[in-house]
């Protein structure tokens, strides 16, 4: 500072006004609690006799609250006060700030500079109130006055979340980590059911109708919410689940990247495959849709994720096996395998509940018997492997199988007693005797393939039964094996002994790199599918070529096969992508998906579009009328978040790195790439006019660029700056002049945009304030959707339907809630969907409200729900209270 006397005299004269005005605001906050406690008594005056002011009203405070500190007045009583003036607590808060409005009437606007350091927020941010016991996280309590002699004020270096341990649930190895940090323990969750049910009357959080905010507590951390000024109680607020519902519509996606026994085509023409927790039936002509294909069903009585398929030799009953997964509290859970009926959805037998461990890793029906029984293989250390009777449910014959890895399983379909599996580095041939159909009674012996002179591969992924009795094998060398029983054992089949009983019969070399399926054709041709070469070969007898294909690079290598009607194909591949064509005229895409976990999804502000990115750097433009990809394009990064311009011709897309890009919806030409810091992007949002675009970054803050009409391009405005931890959502108002905002820590901030990016630290102000999007987790209209006990990482995502009737949570527990909105009351009733196989990522409702978008996790599935309006809608299966989880891909390197 020019003209400074000595060089220690400026910063002594800074700290004395520091503590000038420090004093100051202490003598202000003094005069505040005085007024408050005076208005609180003259109201109690007003209300009641004398007698009965003196007799109850001052010796309860005196009794209910510990004494006060000298030089002040009694503490209020723990009740709420009217509408019109501020707890002590709340007089406390803003008199920190600096000059608040009298004590009868709200908070004044607050003027001077802002220090970030000095922040108050309605969540636990720089600082918080020191509230007496605040409770077990998640519950709501009352706005009470602060105990300050008991309680000192929490200094925000040592509380924050960010230096606690992240321990997490076993079940949630990529949940939401990234965005929320995770509770210190488990011991929270507790008895916790996320389906939360509705208080009862005695529920200390239906009480809130004479106060003007209301408070819930998230680790510990207290979080105010005013009550906008037209709420003159919560009970008006609506009650109960919502009028509308929720029907599965379509599942984008197809698990090919690492599960096999994943695609069949059933007796109906139907293509029968699965993704996450759902097992689809695909029409791929006829029925609705558009130009990728017909429609779709979807049976869902599976609880956690779906690892493989078989269909029974009827072409009508199809068996699929389930991972293990663990409960919302971490207590692992059994898979089991489900047989059920294609034409009517029903489930028809479960099999195995109990019986196996980690979950089903490959089965098969038997042939010879029209399918009178299945055998199950599961993915213990053991590799157990279980016959089963189909039409009972009851268990044949056991044993352990191996512990090396079982790929494929199958029955002989000229004699069910011969049993063959392949897998790591073997094939065991096994013969069954089933022991007179009494369960328990059969026995399993096994022979081992001999490969004498031929090199053993390191996996045999696939193998198919030959019409001659002859088996052939793919293997991770690129070989074509055939296997026959030798002479010498024809004679004592079944026993075990010195010599093997199958023997390597010829080779042939077909792929460069493994081979990951095997397909046995009507016409008795052969069909392979390559991994690294990605080609499809035909193979006559003698294993002589006919005729191949190539499937083109960006979809991958070839997974699955399964015959069509006709010369047909479907394909599934490594890229979860599913392919339709010839070998002739070659393959075109009718299902695509994503390949690793999602978390950026916007909506188009106009058409029934919507775009997703995550993971696997595609930033993807899905058709949702059409049920098809319109375009895709390799971002080189991980994509976060996007958000759509008003006018449709552009979508900002946040990546990891701190870039953002804005490209053209329809030539995808990037035409701005801005840089913002270091860290990673968690949300990008256009105003509701268009004319700024906010950016929230894990460096804690939000970046405001002004845009052009079109879009195209922006220049920085400011930022915002305040928050104490990183960034999670963020809102425009309507008039595109402020900005809602959450954090990593539960703060609720509220920012003058245009103003000049102000914080506004009177909170108060901003209750009316109406927002055209609401995806903020944390604010009075939806604080009943988090459930008791919650760490504050139980929510993912959240959003308000453009007619503002219903709200859509994406939870860490694989669900998807509808509440209806405002969701102002503790433990509000939902209606939950099942489905996905991962923590939902994030939910978003297309522009005119017809469906909801979900986003699965690690499943790399996007559901697409069609929301039916109240009138007699049939509301969609409620599911059980289970939390899937993804198991292990142990064969991604075979």
């Amino acid at each position: 500072m020019d003209g400074a006397g000595g060089p220690g005299e400026g910063p002594a004269q800074e700290a004395l006004q520091s503590l000038s005005r420090r004093l100051q605001v202490q003598e202000k906050e003094m005069e505040l609690v005085k007024a408050a406690l005076a208005e609180a008594l003259r109201l109690l005056r007003l209300q009641a006799p004398p007698n009965s002011l003196q007799d109850s009203g001052t010796l309860a405070a005196t009794r209910d609250s510990p004494a006060a500190p000298p030089g002040l007045p009694p503490p209020c009583s723990p009740s709420l006060v009217s509408r019109g003036t501020q707890t002590e607590t709340e007089a406390e808060r803003e008199a920190s700030l600096g000059p608040s409005g009298l004590s009868n009437g709200p908070p004044a606007p607050q003027g001077g500079s802002e220090e970030p350091s000095g922040t108050q927020s309605e969540g636990g941010g720089s600082s918080s109130s020191g509230t007496g016991s605040p409770g077990p996280p998640g519950i709501l309590r009352l706005t009470q006055p602060p105990q300050r002699a008991d309680t000192p004020r929490r200094n925000s270096s040592s509380s924050s979340p960010s230096e606690r341990p992240r321990q997490k649930l076993s079940r949630k190895a990529a949940s939401s980590a990234n965005l929320l940090l995770r509770s210190g323990s488990t011991e929270s969750r507790g008895g916790k059911d996320p389906l939360s049910s509705p208080g009862g009357p005695g529920s200390r959080r239906s009480n809130y109708n004479l106060g003007i905010s209301v408070k819930m507590f998230l680790r510990g951390r207290p979080i105010t919410m005013y009550i906008p000024s037209g709420i003159r109680s919560l009970e008006e607020l609506p009650s109960g689940p919502p009028p509308e519902t929720l029907s599965l519509d379509w599942v984008y996606g197809y698990r090919g990247r690492d599960s096999r026994s994943n695609l069949f085509v059933l007796r109906s023409g139907e293509v029968v495959y699965f993704i996450a927790c759902v097992v689809v039936l695909y029409r791929p002509e006829g029925g609705p849709g558009g130009p990728g294909g017909g429609g779709q069903r979807h049976y869902r009585g599976h609880t956690d994720c779906v690892r493989c398929l078989a269909v029974h030799p009827d072409g009508v009953r199809v068996a699929s096996g389930q991972t293990a997964g663990v409960d919302k509290d971490g207590k692992p859970l059994q898979p089991v395998v489900h047989v059920w009926d294609s034409e009517t959805l029903l489930k028809l037998q479960e099999i195995g509940l109990g019986a196996f461990e980690r979950g089903v890793g490959a089965l098969a029906f038997s042939v010879a018997d029209q399918g009178a029984f299945l055998c199950v293989v599961d993915d213990s250390n053991e590799h157990m492997l279980s016959v089963w009777d189909c039409s009972r449910g009851t268990k044949l014959a056991e044993i352990k199988s191996t512990n090396d890895s079982v790929l494929a399983v199958g029955f002989s379909p000229r004699d069910s007693s011969c049993i063959v599996t392949s897998g790591k580095s073997h094939v065991h041939f096994w013969n069954w005797s089933g022991g007179a159909g009494v369960p328990g009674n059969g026995t399993l012996t096994r022979k081992q393939g001999v490969f004498g002179k031929y090199k053993k591969p390191k996996f045999i992924p696939c193998f198919v039964f030959l019409p001659d009795g002859d088996i052939l094998t793919g293997d991770s060398e690129g070989n074509i094996l055939t296997w026959g029983r030798s002479l010498s054992d024809s004679r004592t089949p079944g026993r075990g002994g010195a010599k093997e009983t199958y023997g390597i019969v010829a080779q042939a070399h077909a792929h460069e790199g493994s081979i990951f399926a095997l397909c046995l054709r009507r016409d008795g041709t052969v069909l392979s599918g390559g991994g690294r070469d990605r080609r499809l070969v035909q193979w006559g007898p003698g294993l002589v070529a006919l005729q191949e294909a190539e499937i083109p690079e960006h979809f991958g290598a070839v997974r699955a096969i399964a015959e069509g009607p006709g010369s047909q194909l479907l394909v599934g591949t490594t890229k979860n992508a599913l392919l339709r064509g010839d070998l002739a005229q070659g393959f075109s895409p009718v299902i695509q998906g994503h390949t690793d976990e999602l978390w950026g999804l916007c909506t188009h502000p106009f058409q029934n579009r919507f775009l997703t990115c995550g993971h696997d750097r595609q930033l993807c433009l899905w058709d949702g009328e059409g049920h098809a990809l319109a375009w895709s394009i390799d971002l080189k990064e991980t994509g976060l978040c996007a958000d759509f311009h008003p006018s449709g011709a552009v979508v900002a897309v946040g990546l990891n790195t701190g870039r953002w890009l804005v490209l053209d919806t329809e030539t995808r030409e990037i035409v701005s790439d801005v840089t913002d810091g270091n860290e990673q992007l968690s949300v990008v949002r256009y105003s509701p006019d268009g004319l700024y675009l906010a950016i929230g970054s894990h460096d804690n803050m939000i970046y405001i660029y002004s845009v052009s009409s079109d879009g195209a391009k922006s220049n920085r405005f400011g930022r915002c700056v305040g928050h104490s931890s990183f960034i999670t959502h963020l809102d425009w108002s309507k008039d595109g002049s402020f900005i809602m905002s959450n954090s990593g820590d539960y703060e609720i901030l509220y920012w003058d945009v245009v103003g000049g990016c102000k914080l506004l630290r009177n909170r108060y102000d901003s209750r009316d304030r109406e927002w055209a999007t609401y995806t903020c987790v944390l604010g009075f209209h939806v604080y009943g959707v988090w459930p008791d006990g919650s760490d504050g990482t139980d929510i993912n995502s959240l959003c308000r339907s453009h007619n503002e009737r219903v709200v859509a949570v994406a939870d860490d527990f694989c669900k998807v809630h509808l509440f209806q909105y405002p969701c102002a009351r503790a433990k509000a009733p939902s209606l939950v969907y099942g489905g996905h196989g991962s923590h939902v990522t994030s939910v978003r409702f297309t522009h005119d409200d017809s469906h909801l978008i979900s986003l699965g996790g690690k499943d790399a599935s996007i559901f697409q729900w069609r929301v039916l309006g109240a009138g007699g809608a049939v509301p969609a299966p409620a599911t059980p209270s289970r939390t899937p989880s993804l198991s292990p891909a142990s064969s991604l390197d075979v």
